[in-house]
């Protein structure tokens, strides 16, 4: 009797130590499928400023900084709706004719598909609970030349919001940021 209480025993030691290790392995991937989960809807959002940043560079000759600028400019701000034909005058077919026919508002050409899509929600970081994206606009210096440049930061620690601390604290999770400061470019981090 004695000797099949110990074993027993050790039985359930043996299950639990099984499920500890167990949980042990699976917490990492558990974040990392979660991590990554997030990271593809903030990538999607920092995607969606990366069109809208180029949009007013490309009508205003710079980046903007502001949020509330470019909420106001996806509100009102209208892109020319263009239509090229061939000269017919040419019979090479290299000169074209150029002729606005109509103007749309940005946030209808670029997100007007898109259901649901509330322009007011573009700086918001997801899972953040409201927490917003760090945007800076400057001019660089290249070559004796200024370039707009400008940056969108996602700092780990707010679309991460809710996971495992200590995982997310590690080195090798970053923050998810767009554009540089330093740099002439717009690409992400993650690309």
């Amino acid at each position: 009797m004695k000797l099949k209480i110990i074993q027993i025993a050790l039985f359930i030691v043996a299950v639990f130590l099984a499920y500890f290790i167990y949980e042990t392995i699976q917490t990492p991937v558990r974040f990392n499928n979660e991590k990554n989960r997030r990271a593809e809807v903030v990538i999607q959002n920092l995607k969606d400023i990366r069109m809208v940043q180029q949009i007013y560079k490309t009508l205003n000759n710079r980046f903007t900084s502001s949020f509330d600028t470019l909420i106001r400019f996806m509100e009102n701000g209208r892109i020319p709706v263009v239509s090229i034909s061939f000269d017919p005058n040419d019979s090479t077919l290299t000169k074209t004719i150029s002729d606005t026919i109509a103007f749309v508002r940005v946030a209808d050409s670029l997100f007007g598909k898109r259901t649901g899509f509330n322009v007011r929600d573009i700086q918001l970081i997801p899972f953040s609970n409201g927490k917003k994206f760090e945007m800076d606009a400057s001019k660089l210096n290249k070559g004796g030349v200024l370039v707009p440049v400008y940056t969108v930061v996602a700092k780990k620690d707010y679309y991460l919001l809710g996971l495992d601390p200590d995982l997310v604290k590690n080195p090798n999770v970053k923050d998810l940021i767009l554009g540089s400061l330093t740099e002439p470019t717009t690409d992400g981090n993650w690309e």
